[in-house]
């Protein structure tokens, strides 16, 4: 079963998130902020991770950046209220897969999720 990484600083985000996913059968992993966020990424290698951009300690943009420094291909979807037009071409350029504005929709998630897994699979 495919790993899904849940790196966000709400409680709440990642309880919602986590409730959305687990009944088509992902197996979560929650992290609370994006230094632990990237500690997990090296640990469970999740197979995408939905990531948060405005964190205490590492925001989203570092663990995007610590991705593309440590060579690790994952795809990721950016779950975030700060879906500005100069935040989005920055994700873009750091290879976020998705987007998808808190709170994200049930279908729109799990479709996102899904393309990401297929996409994973076929690199």
């Amino acid at each position: 079963m495919a790993e899904i990484l849940i790196i966000d600083d709400s409680w709440l985000t990642r309880y919602s998130l986590t409730n959305m996913l687990k009944p088509s059968g992902y197996n979560i992993t929650e992290a609370v902020n994006g230094k632990d966020g990237i500690e997990k990424i090296i640990k469970f290698k999740p197979d995408c991770i939905l990531l948060d951009l405005l964190m205490p300690e590492i925001d989203g943009f570092g663990v995007l950046k610590a991705l593309n420094e440590k060579n690790i291909k994952c795809p990721v979807i950016v779950i975030s209220a700060d879906i500005q037009e100069t935040s989005r071409e920055k994700c873009l350029q750091l290879g976020v897969f998705d987007f998808a504005n808190k709170p994200p929709k049930d279908n729109e998630l799990i479709r996102s999720v899904a393309k990401a897994l297929e996409q994973n699979k076929e690199t």
